[in-house]
């Protein structure tokens, strides 16, 4: 079939009801949002295209409106299969209601699951899961009643050793982001921060006989692209849409263009780094003890104030200088970026396809990373992807947590107006935070304790005022700050008992101190 050029009305009303749609975007970017909004609009209007199953691997949306919060009209979904929740808050009251089957399955897995797709594989075999609300002996990913009798995952045993079995999709229509698109229909991402899975999903619902749709900024001359720019052979493109305004092709959910997330030649002097002395670094401070620079050579920082503070007090310490930084959806190095511009990296050294970065977690290609700490229980399980009926997702952090074999998780000890105060050397609390974080047992298994134990990880659970380690046997109290009261400032706020250290220390001094550490050398 020839490429055919179509405005987004058009797109929209070619997608049949029913269809199976492989959906790429992280945030804002590479997200076809204009698309989705058309799509919507026309439900809205005709009640078609009604019942579509969509897949996705990251989060899409601003936490608002876009993304996938397009999809949240009543009968829009027959299912919903992400790896990231967050960003679409609209479509939470539909999957509690069961308005549609509503599965989290990780980000990794799902970037990968395309490319199987495409090959026509049955199922995508992986440890990525395992002991976690993802394995079917726990809740098989499923979030609703509504998914209760659709099985997507399965375990399964090779050689002796347990694996999960994703179900892969057969997509029938593909919907795209590029920056521009030839004549024939090839596309580049000349513009855009990441590549993320487009290629895959594109050859998926291609060589599934579906057809695939890709918003560009611009459509410009045959043979005017190189070769090797080209992402998505025009072979694979059945419909172009070009951009009705550059509201639709912003980098990032915050940017409309920076030239510096696309481009290694930019040289910036570093901003002074002045980070002020509260809880927030109290935990950065701790954390990055634990770093060692003759070994900890690739590091991840996920997302969130904690992480990203361990990544500022690493530079404060000029601890990051021969360290590479990563983030999930494929950039290498450069400086990793937060809030909407997140995945994106200023003046990165490399960006790959999403699939491909995970595969390098996957085979344990982090030495370490920082993540957040929402909810522990006394194994040492965490809960980072639901809270009630607020579903979060899991992102990457089972693929990075369940293949990485040093973790340091980072956040605050109780939360929900929690005030404290350093000074003198010590850690003040003001006023107690009303909700438990190290409670009975987490709501949801998002990092499985047993599974990093039987996997000889090395894990640890820094707060401001106390410090965890996983043992064998679950959560062990090591360390806890200078002026904070063992039984009623950690035991008092805890559900459970930890193992307390017989060797419990004091958390090191300087860390409550204005002047820098001087840690570099410590290792």
């Amino acid at each position: 079939m020839a490429i055919q050029f179509i405005n987004s009305q058009k797109a929209a009303e070619l997608i049949p009801d029913n269809a199976v749609i492989a959906l790429d975007g992280f945030l804002g970017t590479d997200t076809p949002e204009e698309i989705l909004e058309c799509m919507r609009a026309r439900y809205k209007k005709e009640g078609h295209p009604k019942g579509l199953d969509v897949w996705h691997a990251a989060g899409i949306g601003d936490g608002k409106t876009k993304g996938t919060n397009n999809f949240a009209e009543k009968g829009f979904l027959h299912r919903l299969v992400g790896g990231h929740w967050a960003l679409a808050p609209e479509l939470e009251p539909l999957s509690a209601a069961n308005d549609f089957e509503a599965f989290n399955f990780p980000q990794g897995v799902l970037s990968q699951i395309f490319r199987d797709a495409a090959a026509h594989k049955p199922v995508l075999i992986t440890n990525v899961g395992l002991g976690t609300f993802v394995d079917p002996e726990v809740s098989g990913g499923r979030l609703n009643d509504a998914a209760k009798n659709a099985t997507l995952v399965n375990r399964i045993n090779i050689h002796g050793k347990d694996y999960l079995a994703y179900e892969v999709p057969k997509p029938n229509v593909a919907l795209l982001r590029g920056t521009f698109a030839d004549e024939d229909g090839n596309i580049t991402f000349d513009d855009e921060p990441l590549t993320l899975v487009a290629t895959a999903i594109a050859m998926a619902a291609h060589n599934n006989g579906g057809k695939v749709f890709v918003q560009v900024k611009r459509v410009l001359k045959r043979g005017s692209m190189k070769p090797k720019d080209i992402r998505i052979p025009g072979i694979l493109v059945d419909y172009v849409v070009e951009a009705d305004s550059a509201e639709w092709t912003k980098q990032t959910t915050d940017t409309q263009y920076n030239p510096d997330f696309v481009s290694s030649a930019v040289i910036k002097a570093e901003d002074e780094i002045n980070i002020p002395l509260d809880s927030k670094k109290v935990i950065a401070r701790r954390a990055a003890l634990l770093f060692n620079e003759k070994t900890d050579q690739v590091v991840n920082f996920g997302i969130g104030q904690y992480p990203e503070t361990c990544s500022l007090v690493l530079k404060e310490e000029g601890l990051s200088d021969n360290i590479m930084t990563t983030v999930e959806p494929g950039t290498f190095g450069g400086t990793p970026l937060g809030g909407g511009d997140f995945g994106a990296a200023i003046s990165p050294q490399s960006i790959i396809d999403e699939p491909y970065m995970f595969d390098f977690y996957d085979g344990g290609g982090i030495d370490l990373t920082f993540l957040g700490l929402a909810e522990a229980d006394a194994k040492g399980n965490l809960n980072v992807s639901k809270f009630g009926p607020k579903i979060a997702g899991t992102g990457g952090f089972v693929d990075i947590t369940q293949n990485t074999p040093k973790i340091i998780f980072t956040g605050t000890f109780t939360a929900a107006g929690l005030k404290e105060e350093v000074k003198d050397g010590k850690l003040h609390i003001i006023q107690e935070g009303k909700v438990k974080k190290f409670v009975k047992e987490v709501q949801q298994v998002t990092f499985s304790g047993q599974v990093a134990s039987s996997n000889k990880q090395k894990v640890w659970y820094v707060t401001e005022r106390a410090v965890f380690e996983l043992a064998e046997n679950g959560l062990k109290l090591i360390e806890i700050a200078p002026g904070v009261d063992l039984q009623k400032d950690v035991l008092d706020q805890m559900e459970f008992k930890p193992i307390i250290s017989d060797d419990l220390k004091e958390m090191d001094s300087r860390i409550f101190q204005e002047p820098l550490m001087n840690i570099k050398n410590n290792n």
